[in-house]
C-alpha cells in the first residue's frame, strides 16, 4: 500500500513523523512532500525519515518545474491570511483580486495532478494525507481542496492527521474572541474523508463542522510510549550544558494571538529570578515568538539568571529543566509523561488549561502560588508534585486513548482508507465548492 504525505511546518512534522515511521514499518511505502519552508529539509526528523526504507522525500520546489513552482508559491503567498497586515496587506488583497480564483485554478490543477500522478498510477490504490487544515494555515484551503478533489477522482482516500493537541479545556482563548460558539478556524476540516484527533477534548473543535462518522479519536502519535522510545534513539545530542544552579526552570509561552496577561508574566519572571540559586529560561513560541512583548523587555534580559531561548528544540529545554511553567502548550505533555513537574500558569492567560483540568494540583492561581512552589522545590526537591491518580488519568484520556498501541491504530485507519470504496464518495461536494480561498 502507498501513501502520499504533505508536511508543511514544525508541528505537523513533529506529530506525523511517528505515523510515517509506523506506516513503512508495517511494510508499506510512501512519498513525503515538504510544502512549507525549505529550511525544514535539515530538520532531524526529516533526516530520520529520509533514511527509512520505503520513504521517498522531496521538497515541493524540487518536484515541480521552476515556473510552476513559482506560480504555486506566489498564489499561496497572496492568499495567506497572516500577511493581511498593515502596509503589505493591501498589496496582497490587490494581487489576490487580479489573480482571482478563475486565474488561480489552472496552476492549482496542474500542480495537484503532477504531485498525485508522480505517486500513483491510474489504477493504483492509496491515501493522501495532510495535517489539520485551518483558516490561518500557511497553505491555502483552495489548493488543498483541489488536491483532494483530484485524489478522489483517482480513487484515493483522503485523511487529515493531527499537527498538535488541545492544551486548552476552554474555548475563548484568543484576542477578540467574545462569543461562545463553534470556532470557524476548523470549519474546513469536512473536506477530508477522515479527520483524526488525539483525544475527546480536541474533538470539540471539529464536531460542529462534520458528520461524526468522519471524526476519529485515536490517541497521540507524538507522545505515545512507542514513539518516545524511538525518538530517544536518533535525537541529536542536546546543545545545552547543565549548570550548577540549584533549580532550573523553563517557561513556555504561547503564540501572540492568544490572550496572555504579559504584565503579570513579567512579574512572575521577576519573582522567580529573585530566588538565589534559580535559573530561568523563557521559550517563546516556535512561530510568532518575536511578536511577544515579554521577549522584548530589556529589563528582563539584563537579569543574570534569566535568558530567552533561541532556536533550541523544546525537548532539550524540558530535559535540562527541573521544573516547567506552562502557559497552555501541548509540548509539555511529554514532561508530564516523564513525571517532571509542570506548573499550569492559568492565571497568566485567558484560558483554562488541560493540565489544570485533569490535574488541579498543577494550577497556578496567583503570584503567591508561584512563590510557594519555587520555595518548596528549593527546600524539598521536585518529587511528589503530582497526584499520581490524576496524572494517570491525564495519560489515559489525553494520550493513550483506546490503549497504548496508538501508532498501530493510525496505520489501521490509513489501510482502511486505501481499500476500494465501491465508488462511494463520503465528502460532500458542497464542502469543496464552498471552501474559502485562504486558509
Amino acid at each position: 500500500m502507498k501513501a502520499l504525505f504533505f508536511l508543511r511546518h514544525y508541528n505537523d512534522i513533529d506529530h506525523i513523523t511517528p505515523v510515517i515511521y509506523k506506516w513503512v514499518g508495517a511494510g508499506h511505502t510512501c512519498d513525503v512532500v515538504l510544502i512549507g519552508n525549505s529550511r525544514f529539509r535539515g530538520d532531524y526528523r526529516i533526516q530520520f525519515l529520509k533514511k527509512l526504507k520505503g520513504v521517498r522525500l522531496d521538497y515541493i520546489g524540487d518536484v515541480l518545474p521552476p515556473f510552476e513552482f513559482f506560480m504555486w508559491f506566489f498564489q499561496t503567498l497572496i492568499l495567506i491570511r497572516s500577511l493581511r497586515r498593515p502596509f503589505i496587506g493591501p498589496v496582497m488583497v490587490y494581487l489576490a483580486g487580479i489573480f482571482d480564483a478563475k486565474r488561480r485554478e489552472p496552476v492549482w490543477q496542474s500542480t495537484a495532478r503532477r504531485l498525485l500522478t508522480r505517486s500513483f498510477g491510474r489504477h493504483d490504490e492509496g491515501v493522501v494525507v495532510f495535517d489539520w487544515i485551518e483558516r490561518n494555515s500557511s497553505i491555502c484551503v483552495e489548493w488543498v481542496s483541489i488536491v483532494l478533489a483530484n485524489a478522489r477522482e483517482m480513487g484515493l482516500g483522503t485523511i487529515s492527521l493531527p499537527h498538535g493537541d488541545s492544551p486548552h479545556a476552554s474555548q475563548l482563548i484568543r484576542r477578540r474572541e467574545l462569543r461562545l460558539e463553534p470556532d470557524t478556524t476548523f470549519a474546513n476540516a469536512g473536506i477530508f474523508e477522515k479527520v483524526v484527533v488525539p483525544n475527546e477534548l480536541c474533538s470539540v473543535r471539529f464536531r460542529p463542522f462534520m458528520d461524526n462518522t468522519k471524526l476519529m479519536v485515536l490517541g497521540s502519535p507524538r507522545y505515545c510510549d512507542e514513539w518516545l522510545e524511538k525518538l530517544a534513539t536518533f535525537m541529536p545530542p542536546s546543545p545545552l550544558v547543565r549548570s550548577d544552579s540549584q533549580l532550573k526552570v523553563v517557561m513556555f509561552l504561547r503564540k501572540s494571538n492568544f490572550s496572555t496577561f504579559w504584565e503579570e508574566v513579567g512579574e512572575v519572571v521577576r519573582v522567580i529570578a529573585s530566588f538565589p540559586g534559580v535559573e530561568l529560561v523563557i521559550k517563546p513560541h516556535t512561530r510568532g515568538g518575536w511578536q511577544q512583548s515579554l521577549t522584548k523587555d530589556i529589563s528582563l534580559r539584563r537579569m543574570p539568571n534569566v535568558s530567552v531561548a533561541g532556536n533550541v528544540h523544546s525537548i532539550y529545554l524540558m530535559n535540562w529543566a527541573d521544573v516547567i511553567i506552562d502557559l497552555a502548550t501541548s509540548v509539555v505533555f511529554e514532561a508530564v509523561k516523564g513525571g517532571k513537574p509542570v506548573m499550569a500558569g492559568d492565571y497568566l492567560h485567558a484560558g483554562r488549561s488541560a493540565l489544570a483540568e485533569f490535574m488541579p494540583e498543577t494550577e497556578l492561581r496567583c503570584r503567591d502560588d508561584v512563590y510557594k512552589h519555587i520555595q518548596g522545590f528549593l527546600d524539598h526537591g521536585c518529587n511528589s508534585f503530582y497526584i499520581e491518580e490524576h496524572r494517570q488519568r491525564f495519560i489515559r484520556e489525553m494520550i493513550d486513548v483506546g490503549g497504548k498501541d496508538v501508532l498501530s491504530r493510525y496505520v489501521a485507519l490509513l489501510e482502511e482508507q486505501v481499500r476500494p470504496k465501491s465508488g462511494e464518495v463520503s465528502v460532500d461536494e458542497r464542502d469543496i465548492v464552498s471552501a474559502p480561498a485562504s486558509a
